[in-house]
C-alpha cells in the first residue's frame, strides 16, 4: 500500500485548506484511513479517521466542527477539509491506513500499518 499526501501550504489564521491522500496498491473497501499531525517539538497526534466501508468517522476534540474527513472510493483518495485554521494547527500532516480497526482504536497510531509522507501546513497569525 502506498499513500501520497498533498495539499499542504501556508495560510493565515481563519483560512481553509484541503489535504488529499491518494492510496494505491490494495483494495480499500475494508480500510480505515486517518490523518495525524506532528508539530515541531511535539509528539504525533491523531486528527481524524474514516472507515471506508460505511464511512464511520472519528475526530479529535480539537478539530471537531472545523475539520471534515471524507473519502472518494472511486478515486481511492481521502480528504481533510480544514476550516478556521489556527496557528496551533500548524504541523506536518500524515495520512495512514490500517485494516480491521474497531472504532475505539481509530485514534491509536499503532493500529495503522501504512503511512504516507507528510505535508506541511503553516498557519500565520
Amino acid at each position: 500500500v502506498q499513500l501520497q499526501a498533498s495539499g499542504g501550504g501556508s495560510v493565515q489564521t481563519g483560512d481553509s485548506l484541503r489535504l488529499s491522500c491518494a492510496a494505491s496498491g490494495r483494495t480499500f473497501s475494508s480500510v480505515t484511513t486517518g490523518w495525524f499531525r506532528q508539530a515541531p517539538g511535539k509528539e504525533r497526534e491523531f486528527v481524524a479517521a474514516i472507515r471506508w466501508r460505511g464511512a464511520t468517522t472519528y475526530y479529535s476534540d480539537f478539530v471537531k466542527g472545523r475539520f471534515t474527513i471524507s473519502r472518494d472510493n472511486a478515486k481511492n483518495t481521502m480528504y481533510l477539509q480544514m476550516n478556521s485554521l489556527k496557528p496551533e494547527d500548524m504541523a506536518v500532516y500524515y495520512c495512514a491506513a490500517g485494516f480491521g480497526l474497531i472504532v475505539s482504536s481509530m485514534p491509536n497510531s499503532n493500529q495503522y500499518t501504512y503511512w504516507g509522507q507528510g505535508t506541511l501546513v503553516t498557519v500565520s497569525s
